[in-house]
């Protein structure tokens, strides 16, 4: 790439979007784990909620394997918090002088805004734009929470090319019927079944239709100190939660400083009887490290080596049980 005081050019970007529980994040693992060793690869990750776990989910080793990783918490890349965003991204590049750069937005993100913006003027030289890649769980397809949502259809709209994701859970109804709902909607992008998200990396390298034709953007001077929305202060009970909401769905978030120890046996029978549409969480328990995520009644869950505190994020469509499950999670910890 160059020298640290070379300029930044032509940096392969793909954009990977899909709606809540499609299974970006185990698709990025994937690709993360099989990029040739010597390049250096940066993944900028938006979070619909405002704690930050997805870095923590995707990626244990970080910069040792030339990975680097940088989150935007607090809802979709568009033009509400696209200062954060560019800030961010400034950062991480300038930090990794990266090979390629993923941009995973959260399931609720719109992709649009964010394509205008990085094919726009004042990344068109740093960035070589290319495929946007869409991931959907053709087993929701008839769902009316998916295909009447216009986040949805919009992360259909913008794709270069659709990976019908945990194919291997398909039955015989589920592929045939994703193709008829894109004919009926007039969208002829390629469909390429997904199994447990071992994405082709090939596939990073198709091109961007946004990138052949660029929208009529406004420059904008970006300051590249860090600048990110700071957290609320941690109160004296040494946790804090964060609430937020938008596009229909809720999120409630907690941080629990490190010193807080969570009983292994009590938080995982808690984590696996709450209702949620999307539960992921890094916990400090007594028996390790735990790395817990669960979308769409599908769970994974393992040991990482090392945390900077506990973090668990809880996406669901009503609210009104916040404190209780506040209860809960503190009734796991250790005296």
């Amino acid at each position: 790439m160059g020298s640290q005081t070379d300029p930044l050019k032509q940096i392969p970007t793909n954009i990977i979007t899909g709606f809540l529980g499609a299974g970006k994040t185990t698709a990025i693992r994937h690709l993360l784990a099989h990029k040739p060793p010597q390049q250096r690869w940066a993944l900028l990750i938006n979070e619909f909620g405002e704690v930050g776990i997805d870095a923590a989910l995707l990626n244990q080793s970080g910069e040792t394997d030339n990975i680097f990783i940088r989150e935007v918490p607090g809802g979709c890349l568009c033009c509400t918090n696209q200062l954060n965003l560019q800030i961010a991204l400034n950062l991480l590049l300038s930090r990794a002088r990266p090979h390629r750069l993923l941009i995973e937005p959260t399931g609720l993100g719109h992709p649009r805004e964010l394509l205008e913006l990085l094919s726009g003027e004042y990344y068109r030289e740093v960035l070589s734009l290319q495929a946007t890649l869409t991931l959907v769980d053709a087993r929701h397809i008839a769902d009316k929470r998916y295909h009447d949502h216009a986040v949805f259809n919009q992360q259909l709209q913008t794709a270069d090319i659709i990976l019908a994701s945990k194919a291997d859970l398909y039955n015989a109804k589920d592929l045939p019927r994703l193709h008829s709902f894109l004919d009926k909607n007039g969208l002829s992008q390629p469909v390429i079944p997904l199994a447990r998200g071992a994405m082709e990396p090939g596939l990073l390298d198709r091109p961007s239709q946004a990138a052949a034709h660029p929208p009529h953007t406004h420059r904008h001077n970006i300051q590249t100190t860090d600048h990110e929305k700071a957290l609320p202060p941690m109160p004296e009970r040494g946790y804090l939660r964060i609430d937020r909401r938008g596009e229909g769905y809720f999120s409630n978030g907690w941080i629990f400083e490190p010193n807080h120890v969570f009983d292994y046996r009590k938080l995982m029978a808690l984590l696996n009887q709450t209702p949620a549409i999307r539960l992921k969480g890094v916990f400090i328990t007594n028996r390790g490290i735990l790395r817990f995520n669960r979308t769409d009644g599908e769970t994974t869950s393992d040991f990482i080596d090392e945390t900077a505190d506990s973090r668990v994020e809880r996406i669901t469509r009503r609210q009104g049980d916040e404190q209780q499950m506040e209860q809960w999670l503190t009734h796991c910890l250790l005296p």
